[in-house]
Order: structure tokens, then C-alpha cells, then sequence
């Protein structure tokens, strides 16, 4: 693919979500290799640059404003990595910079507390604070010297300073022969794979003899002035792209959350089928990224939990029906003492979070359940068991909707196992300790291992056989109930908080007869298997574009 035909077809890459930023990394490079603008013949060659910047180096040093550098060795032809015009020229960075770094001075946080003025404060990233003094008062380039940003390239490595400044020793501050062939070294900088220069891992740096070492391209000093102006020209349009897709996406999920509350809040059938047309006519539109489906998923439990998923049927007995023949089946168990009396308070209609159909019921969750029990937790080996040996779940195992029984720990050989905790099939469990936004969360196990066991933050739930405990696991991973147990679980920090038995069994759940419940599990499951096919298509067609635009800027890269 040409150079021309890249640019002429790009507004049918656009939508690809890394658009941008494969634009911008195929700019730099064409940039660097002289495959952005045309070479003049006219031009003065690239090799006159290195020379007066050698003048000047030599001439700063007998003023004794420039220590006499170390003398840098030529370009090898291994070092060079693809092709460049004839008026180019490969140098060293260093023979092309005039450090200034040791005119830094760093600042502690105190010391520019007490020093808060007008002029900026840079560090390795950009400015970080103002103080009341400057060390340059000229354009200068700025290359970070350390941290994670010269592996992870989260935002440019080199960047411009202008003005009155302060710079601290995280940046090597760096002149040269114009403002233009300052430009043009950010551009390469920032082009540039710094990997092979930098030292350490824990701390990455890249010091000055490493810095010094970089071959370089380097243009004519004309050329460098066009391509820094090709450069700003094209990469605008990257910020522009950037902001169309970031405003496009804002918009969809404002979209999108409107039209799913309008759903929730509807109060009769007829406004309820309006909000849905609406939402069905331009499903297209607001799902059509990945990023939605979350909380498609998260409309259709809230749907389904309220009673507007799926139509009641009158000839179904109703929740208060069910709910007094739970009472009475709990009643004969605790006479022949095969379950626990547990209390639980009477429900008010502040905590009723929405009105439920005619023939639904709101109670505790203890009015559904028998008995709830903990797990054993005794030191475990720090790796998953093996086949044949017992193990405990993690929390982990539990946290994400579906049970993953490969989330535990290896049971220590000659401890024994308490079997009467071992998870099955069917088995509800919930945890009493998680993170703020997990704590309460809940499975009912479909498939498991042998030799697993319940861990003591973990709660085994047993359900009377007349509900249908899938349909109180729905509510219970629901918004609602992720409210109730977020402001219920007690702990001073959000990455652990805890509830207890007794809170859980106070948990206001509403009972839809149980034919219905049934019906709900059974259209919801059919729902999320439609989310997670949506889902799988929306990445893979994301992934294709990602692909085809990659494969574009590679083709332009090189068979220009």
C-alpha cells in the first residue's frame, strides 16, 4: 500500500479503536526513516548539521561552559536498522545535543511548598509543580531519565519546555543547533524503541552515556522544519480521532443508561412496551462495543428481579401462599430439631426498593432459607491440589457469578479434611468477606471437583426445596442487593469488609410464585448465553479492525 493511498483510505480505518494510536506510531516512524515529506535537492545535507554542531560544542568547551565530553565511536552498520535518503546522515544523540543537565537542581515537595511561585516545575513526565524562581529561560528538549514511563511510553518520553522554567534531575534537559532540530529530536525520541538504553527494572533509567549512544536518523535542517510541521498536522488529527471516538463512546453509554432506566422506573405495561421499543429499535446502536454488555447483563437481572421480564400468570399460586407454606414446612423442622431457629426482623416498606406484581411478596431472605453454615479454614499450601488431594476454595472461587473450583489451595498432607464441608453440585454459596463491591456476592455451583472444600469466609446457604434458589441468586448478584451489602459490610478499608449470617438473612428479597421464578432463571439464562454470543462477535470484530488497521500502517511502513 502507497504512502498516498494510506492517507486516502484512512477514514475507513477510523473506527478501529486504536486508530490513533497507530496513526501516531506510523507518523514517527515514517518521520524518522524520511518517508513523511519529500527530500529538496537544495537542501543543505545532514552531515553539515553534525559538524557545526561540533563547532559550537568546541567552542562552549574553551569558554569553559561545556565540559569536554567523552568522544562518541561511529555508527556501525549493525546498529542501523533500515534505510534512509542520501542527504541523511546517522550521528550519535550526543553528538547532536549540548547537554545542559548539570544545571538541574532538584527540589524536595517541602522545600517548593515553601518556594509556590509562577514558573513551572518539570520532572520526568512534564510539569509537576510552580515555584517562585527559574533555572532556563529558553526552548529546551526534556527527555525523562527514569521511571516507568520509558517502558510503558504512557505519554511522550521527550517534550518541549518553553519559557521561564525549572527542571529537576529526572529529565536530561538537552540544546542544539535550532529550534527545529530540537523538534525533530523529540519526534525521533519519541519514535523510538528506548528499551535497549535503559538500566534497571525495579527502577528503569536511562542515563546520560546511554542517552548519548542513540544512533540517530537525522535529516537535513530544512527537512527537519517540514516534517516537525507534517507531524503537527497529522498527529492534531490523531488527538482529533481520539476525542470523536472517546465523545462517540460517552454518548452511546449516556444512551444507553437513559434508555435502560426508563425501562426500570416504568410503573404500568403500556409504558414499559414503549421503553422497550425504543430500546429494541436501536439495539444496534447502543450495543455495538464490548464495553456495554456489562450492563446490558446488569439491566436484564434488574429486569428480571422486578417482576418485567416475563409475564405473571394468574392461574400461578401466589408468593404469599408460598411464603406461609415455607413457614409452615420451617415450622415442623425446628419440632423435630433438624434446623436452627434464626430471627430475622419484620420488613418495612422503606426497604421494599420497588413495587413487585400483583402476585409477588416481599420478605427477609431468611423466610426462603433453612439454615446457613461457614466453611473451615485450617493452613493451606500456597498452590492449587492436585487431583487426588483435598483442597479449600478461595474467595476468588466465588466472586465472578460462576463457581471456578480451579480458585483453591492444596489441604497440607496429614491434615485431616472435614468432609461435611466438602462443595457439591447445587450447592448455594455466598461470601462473607470480599472487597466493598464483592462482599455478598454468590454462586450456585454447577460443576465442581472432588475434594473441595468451604473455606470459613465463605457461607453455604440451604434453601427450602419450594423456591428456586437460582432465581435469589439472580437478585442477590443484583445492583440492589450489591447496595445492602456494600452499606452493611463493616471493616475499615474498602479491599476487605465483612457481613455476618444475620445480615444476610435480613437482606429484603422479593418471591415471585415459584412457576415464575422458574420461568425468570430460565430466560435469563437464555439472555446472558444472547450477551455472551454479542459479546464474543463485538471483540472479535474489534480485534479485526485492530488487525486490518495494523496491517495497513505496516503495508504503508514498508512498501513505501
Amino acid at each position: 500500500m502507497k504512502l498516498e493511498t494510506f492517507f486516502e483510505h484512512f477514514d475507513l480505518l477510523t473506527d478501529a479503536p486504536n486508530a490513533a494510536a497507530k496513526l501516531r506510531e506510523l507518523v514517527l516512524q515514517l518521520a524518522v526513516r524520511g518517508k513523511l515529506v519529500e527530500q529538496d535537492p537544495e537542501d543543505e545535507s545532514a552531515s553539515k548539521v553534525v559538524e557545526k554542531l561540533k563547532s559550537i560544542k568546541e567552542r562552549l568547551t574553551q569558554e569553559k561552559k561545556l565540559r569536554n565530553g567523552k568522544t562518541l565511536s561511529p555508527i556501525e552498520p549493525i546498529e542501523v536498522s533500515y534505510f534512509i535518503p542520501n542527504q541523511w546522515a546517522w550521528t550519535r544523540f550526543g553528538d547532536v545535543t549540548i547537554c545542559r543537565d548539570g544545571e538541574r537542581i532538584p527540589l524536595s515537595k517541602d522545600a517548593r511548598f515553601e518556594r509556590r511561585g509562577e514558573y513551572d516545575y518539570y520532572g520526568a513526565s512534564g510539569v509537576i509543580d510552580k515555584i517562585d524562581d527559574y533555572l532556563f529561560d529558553k526552548p529546551l528538549l526534556l527527555i525523562g531519565e527514569d521511571g516507568a514511563n520509558l517502558i510503558n511510553r504512557s505519554t511522550p518520553i521527550a517534550f518541549i519546555a518553553d519559557g521561564k522554567y525549572w527542571v529537576n534531575n529526572h529529565a536530561h534537559v538537552l540544546d542544539s543547533l535550532s529550534f527545529d532540530c530540537l523538534r525533530y529530536l523529540e519526534v525521533f525520541i519519541n519514535a523510538i524503541d528506548l528499551k535497549p538504553y535503559i538500566t534497571g527494572t525495579a527502577q528503569p533509567k536511562m542515563n546520560q552515556a546511554k542517552m548519548n549512544s542513540i544512533p540517530v536518523s537525522l535529516p537535513p535542517l530544512a527537512e527537519q522544519k517540514r516534517i516537525v510541521e507534517a507531524c503537527d498536522r497529522i498527529l492534531t488529527l490523531c488527538d482529533t480521532i481520539d476525542q470523536r471516538q472517546q465523545q462517540r463512546q460517552e454518548k452511546l453509554e449516556k444512551m444507553n443508561e437513559v434508555a435502560i432506566a426508563q425501562l426500570l422506573a416504568a410503573q404500568t405495561p403500556n409504558e414499559f412496551d414503549t421503553h422497550w421499543q425504543r430500546l429494541y429499535q436501536n439495539f444496534d446502536l447502543f450495543y455495538s462495543v464490548p464495553e456495554t454488555i456489562p450492563k446490558l447483563r446488569q439491566a436484564i437481572l434488574q429486569l428480571a428481579v422486578q417482576g418485567k421480564l416475563v409475564e405473571q400468570d394468574s392461574n400461578d399460586e401466589q408468593g404469599a401462599d408460598l411464603l406461609a407454606k415455607i413457614a409452615d414446612h420451617k415450622e415442623n423442622l425446628l419440632k423435630d430439631k433438624k434446623i436452627r431457629k434464626a430471627k430475622s426482623d419484620s420488613i418495612n416498606l422503606l426497604e421494599m426498593p420497588f413495587q413487585v406484581p400483583y402476585n409477588w411478596a416481599w420478605c427477609r431472605l431468611n423466610n426462603v432459607i433453612l439454615d446457613i453454615e461457614a466453611g473451615t479454614s485450617p493452613l493451606c499450601e500456597k498452590r492449587s491440589k492436585e487431583k487426588n488431594e483435598w483442597g479449600i476454595i478461595k474467595i476468588s472461587a466465588i466472586s465472578w457469578n460462576v463457581f471456578n473450583p480451579n480458585e483453591n489451595k492444596a489441604l497440607p498432607v496429614g491434615v485431616e479434611p472435614r468432609i461435611e464441608f466438602e462443595v457439591k453440585a447445587g450447592d448455594f454459596l455466598i461470601s462473607r468477606a470480599n472487597t466493598s463491591q464483592l462482599v455478598g456476592k454468590s454462586v450456585v455451583v454447577e460443576e465442581t471437583l472432588p475434594r473441595l472444600l468451604i473455606n470459613d469466609k465463605t457461607l453455604r446457604v440451604h434453601f427450602s426445596a419450594d423456591v428456586e434458589k437460582r432465581f435469589f441468586n439472580l437478585y442477590n448478584n443484583s445492583f440492589l442487593a450489591r447496595q445492602y451489602y456494600a452499606k452493611q459490610g463493616t471493616g475499615t478499608s474498602n479491599s476487605m469488609k465483612n457481613i455476618n449470617r444475620g445480615q444476610i438473612r435480613n437482606l429484603p428479597v422479593p418471591v415471585p410464585p415459584l412457576a415464575e421464578q422458574k420461568r425468570i432463571v430460565a430466560k435469563v439464562d437464555r439472555l446472558m448465553a444472547l450477551c455472551d454470543d454479542l459479546e464474543t462477535k463485538l471483540t472479535a470484530a474489534r480485534a479485526k479492525r485492530e488487525a486490518l488497521m495494523t496491517a495497513a500502517a505496516r503495508q504503508a511502513l514498508e512498501k513505501e
